[in-house]
């Protein structure tokens, strides 16, 4: 148990024993951003977030969206912008701008935080255009005409029905009614003037937009209307009270204004009467719309309760209740609060005492602060487990205005035509009455005199004749004091010789010049910024500099990023006087913009974008890149095939061909002017062209006859990126010379690369082979025939000249002189009989020999064969497997660098025993998790880094490299997109954003 928030604190009324003895003071919130709500197809393309704060010296204002600093000086963007400490969001775009704002005020005294202000984006979509059927209704019968209202937001929204033509609107009355709820109408008794043509007309206050239904359909008189409805009528009858209006379970906040709906068909017209249950309804109800709305003013927690509406006629009777729940926020009105707050299991209860007697629990709260109220308070916390304490100082003191501690400045300075604020901050309580006399003469209010409620005086537009004595007078029920200041006005700063607009080509060096005139008695500083940023000359010292003895600022090798809007400030301690001037710089190209496919085929696409900045230099050139699914290197990317082939510079649109179809894209492009070719655009959205039949053929393909008299067909597989569509595979084709017809069968699995047809074939004949592909959209071409002979007898000469080499400590390599199978075995450990085989084609006279035992002593033969049988063996080849890899797991760490731009690899070496192969090297694999293939990568030393990839997740595979083989894989993950706060047996991760608390070393180890 422990308490977050102790505290030992002296407490005036207003704080006084904290007051800082200096005359600023920190910032107070004169104007807070307000929730609003932008019309998203506004004519006005701006959003102004109000923020206003008084504070001495003045406060620094910047914003936060989403917890998120907007740095319009580090980062400008061209949505914000900042007005005096206004925030205005222009063409504001709801996917970036909608959000929770918080204004930040801050001066050396302190900082403050508004309120929270949400923008959300208003919007009123049109009807939809579907036809309604017409409602038929006997007269005298209810009828319900729905709404349907269109998606929008805000919610909240007035509905209103159009009779046939606009704007001739329906005034609800005992008979109509039209619910604020779901925006239908209810008419409790269809009269013959009803029938015609009726509209749902919707209406958002919040951002004044209006739609209503424009469909038409047809009654039985061939009548034509445009409404969601239509009546025609029929005979009179009498029917019951039948609520169909009724309002849901209500959940009211205390003070609030509410409306409860009820509303009933039924003819005769119903009787609508509302009443509370076990109660009377509250004193500030009201009723309308004949008794189909109660509405409760300043609801209070006393009306919280079951409600009623019951509707009757000469037919019958219906009624409908509900429950209203009433609650309320949490308000503390006092003055003084003392707070206690402790955790512990169980939860903790509070008790204070006050000088040593018991107090009261929970919260203390003073409402009128006395002198009784002084002295020492102390919180007890205690639950079954044990009892803490935590004390604090309550002291209530008044005191005369005394100016001791911060009396007016003696000597007070102001510039000719311009403001002065003489500041009266007297130490005092309770608050004082302040009065201002220059000399003998009392000062009052006027157009160009002001005194503040702190007792601060302001005066505009000063001239000499405002020179003198300045004395404020304070006085309060405890006494008076004052305090005197001398003003002086000085001549005013002027800007003698303002920058001029400077156009400069990147690497140039220029100067902007900047004099100015000021009183001899005072000290001048030239301040420089450049779109509101100010400029830091011992932090941008290499592209700028304040030249010696004048304001001239010195740019050196100027690049795209110091064009700009330039201001020069010249600053006395009195006031300043400023001039701007802009810079063009000529340079490479910016990105083009909003890069977007707008039309998608098998093989090409439609891209569009916006042209880039062109920096003062015509652009000459647009080029388009592409990156498809299977690139290895988030990098890699291609330049792309267009139509037409030159895009010049003021192309904003393009066809992009010979994609391949049923491939995922992005897409990119960048400029070029006379300087070079500029940055990238950001990529498009991720696409994927439609599918088509196969272009390309199984290639390799070959055949040979079995020693059964089976055919065995094989061909290389075709890339992933060749299938062009969904259910890919394969079409295997087959037929004896004299045949006329082929034999087809398909192969399902994409990869498969061996068809066995099991059916014996006819021997000392020709059979003729081919394979194609095929997809969902249907077959592709066919792969050049091949030709193989069906065996008749066997072989009956042995294999000349086999030999053998090993190449890892399971595998080896063994060639002859043509002809084919082979056998091997250990010589000591194995059984002749049980010896592994495998069969080779005749054009082939080398094969892989797998699965071997390392670090053996092996017998190789090789025997001649065909589909009548085996020929006799060759001579036996001796020879040694190599030793195996070591058989341990690397151990590898991963690093990750503080700025999340570098990845570094490590492992421990790994050293062989005796019996294992020599450690020469590692590999490392590369791969997008969920593929196969990657970039492999071969070094010597036991480390390696990589970049941080931006997006994707990533598996990184690690092993050892010897002469006897590879050895077993470790695998680490990398994730570059985001990052859980989650710990793992393996893992450790962190979010991307500033809500995550980076370590400055990440340390991952696997087994």
């Amino acid at each position: 148990m422990y308490f977050p928030q102790t505290h030992n604190k002296n407490y005036f009324p207003s704080k006084l024993s904290q007051i800082k003895e200096a005359t600023g003071f920190g910032p107070i919130f004169e104007e807070e951003p307000l929730d609003t709500v932008y019309a998203e197809d506004s004519p006005e393309n701006k959003i102004s977030m109000n923020c206003r704060a008084r504070a001495n010296p003045p406060a620094i204002i910047k914003w936060w969206l989403n917890n998120w600093e907007i740095k319009l000086m580090e980062q400008p963007d061209e949505h914000f912008s900042l007005v005096g400490g206004n925030l205005v969001i222009t063409n504001p775009d709801k996917g970036k701008h909608a959000g929770k704002y918080v204004c930040v005020a801050k001066n050396v005294y302190g900082t403050v935080i508004s309120k929270e202000a949400t923008v959300k984006f208003g919007y009123l979509n049109q009807f939809p255009t579907d036809e309604r059927e017409p409602v038929h209704v006997k007269e005298g019968q209810g009828a319900v005409l729905l709404c349907s209202p269109p998606s929008r937001y805000p919610s909240e929204v007035m509905f209103r029905w159009i009779y046939n033509d606009f704007p001739n609107f329906i005034i609800p009355d005992q008979r109509r009614f039209v619910s604020q709820t779901t925006g239908n109408m209810y008419i409790a008794k269809v009269e013959a003037s009803d029938v015609g043509n009726y509209s749902c007309f919707v209406s958002s206050p919040t951002i004044g937009k209006s739609v209503f239904s424009i469909e038409r359909c047809k009654i039985t008189h061939n009548t034509t209307i445009f409404a969601h409805n239509c009546l025609t009528e029929t005979t009179v009858k009498r029917y019951p009270s039948d609520i169909r209006v009724k309002f849901p379970k209500t959940y009211a906040l205390v003070h609030q204004n509410i409306t409860l709906e009820c509303f009933a068909l039924g003819n005769p017209l119903p009787h609508i009467r509302w009443r509370k249950l076990d109660a009377d309804l509250p004193p500030n109800y009201e009723v309308s719309m004949n008794g189909a709305l109660l509405h409760l003013i300043n609801v209070q927690y006393e009306d919280e309760g079951s409600y009623e509406c019951e509707t009757l006629n000469v037919k019958g009777m219906d009624w409908y209740r509900q429950w209203l729940y009433v609650e309320g926020k949490t308000n503390v009105g006092s003055e003084l609060t003392l707070r206690c707050v402790a955790v512990g299991k169980p939860l903790p209860w509070i008790r204070w005492l006050k000088d040593g007697y018991s107090y009261g629990k929970g919260e203390l709260k003073f409402s009128s602060l006395t002198f009784e109220d002084s002295g020492m308070y102390q919180c007890i916390a205690e639950n079954e487990w044990g009892t803490i304490y935590a004390s604090a100082e309550l002291r209530v003191v008044s005191c005369a205005p005394t100016f001791i501690y911060n009396p007016v400045k003696k000597v007070l300075l102001g510039a000719e035509n311009g403001r002065v604020v003489i500041e009266c901050k007297p130490r005092a309580a309770p608050k004082p009455k302040f009065i201002w006399k220059r000399g003998s003469e009392l000062l009052t209010n006027s157009s160009r005199m002001l005194i503040w409620d702190d007792g601060s005086l302001e005066i505009l537009n000063v001239s000499k004749s405002d020179e003198g004595s300045y004395t404020c007078y304070a006085e309060n029920d405890h006494g008076k004091s004052n305090s005197t200041g001398t003003l002086t006005i000085t001549e005013a700063t002027k800007i003698t010789e303002a920058p001029s607009d400077t156009e400069a080509v990147v690497g140039d060096t220029t100067i902007l010049q900047c004099s100015a005139s000021f009183d001899p008695s005072l000290d001048i500083t030239f301040i420089w910024t450049v779109d509101s940023y100010v400029i830091n000359f011992y932090t941008d010292f290499e592209h700028y500099e304040l030249l010696m003895n004048s304001g001239d600022l010195l740019i050196k090798n100027i690049q795209v990023r110091h064009a700009g809007h330039y201001s020069c400030t010249a600053q006395t301690i009195v006031d300043n006087a400023t001039a701007e001037a802009d810079v063009f710089v000529k340079g490479l190209p910016g990105p083009p913009g909003g890069v977007r496919v707008e039309e998608i085929g098998d093989t090409s696409v439609k891209l569009r974008w916006g042209l880039g900045s062109d920096h003062g230099s015509p652009l000459i050139q647009h080029v388009v890149q592409t990156l498809d699914f299977y690139a290895l290197d988030p990098e890699d990317w291609k330049t792309a095939s267009t139509s037409p082939v030159f895009l010049d510079g003021s192309t904003e649109s393009a066809t992009i061909v010979d994609l391949y179809p049923w491939m995922q894209y992005e897409f990119r492009v960048h400029a070029i002017n006379e300087f070079g070719a500029g940055e990238n655009s950001r990529s498009s959205i991720k696409i994927k062209t439609w599918d088509a039949r196969p272009t390309v053929a199984p290639s390799d393909v070959l055949g040979q006859v079995g020693i059964s008299g089976e055919l065995i067909v094989t061909w290389t597989p075709v890339k992933p990126q060749f299938f062009f569509g969904k259910k890919f595979g394969y079409v295997v084709a087959f037929k004896q010379y004299e045949d006329s017809e082929w034999k087809w069968t398909t192969v399902e699995d994409p990869e498969t690369r061996r068809y066995v047809y099991k059916e014996s074939m006819t021997p000392d004949t020709e059979i003729q082979v081919k394979v194609k592909t095929y997809n969902n959209k249907g077959e592709g071409p066919s792969s050049l025939i091949s030709v193989v002979d069906s065996p008749r007898l066997a072989p009956t000469e042995a294999l000349l000249d086999v030999y053998a080499r090993q190449v890892t400590a399971t595998e080896a390599l063994v060639w002859w002189l043509p002809i084919y199978q082979i056998r091997y075995w250990r010589k000591y450990d194995d059984n002749e009989a049980a010896a592994s085989r495998v069969l080779v084609h005749r054009a082939i006279n080398q094969t892989r020999l797998e699965n071997m035992r390392p670090d053996s002593h092996y017998l190789i033969e090789v025997r001649a064969f065909n589909g009548a049988g085996l020929g006799p063996p060759s001579e036996h080849c001796e020879m040694f497997t190599r030793r195996p890899p070591p058989s341990r797991h690397l151990r590898v760490y991963k690093y990750v660098s503080f700025n999340r731009k570098w990845l570094y690899l490590y492992w421990d070496h790994i050293y062989n025993y005796w019996n294992e192969s020599y450690v020469e090297g590692y590999k490392i694999l590369f791969r997008k998790e969920g593929e196969r293939y990657g970039k492999l990568y071969t070094t010597g030393r036991h480390y390696i880094d990589f970049p941080m990839p931006e997006t994707g997740d990533y598996i990184i595979e690690v092993r050892a490299r010897c002469e006897g083989g590879d050895g077993p894989i470790s695998q680490i993950r990398v994730q570059g997109e985001y990052c859980l706060l989650h710990i793992s047996k393996d893992f450790i991760f962190y979010p991307p954003h500033s809500s995550c608390s980076y370590p400055n070393h990440v340390l991952i180890i696997t087994k």
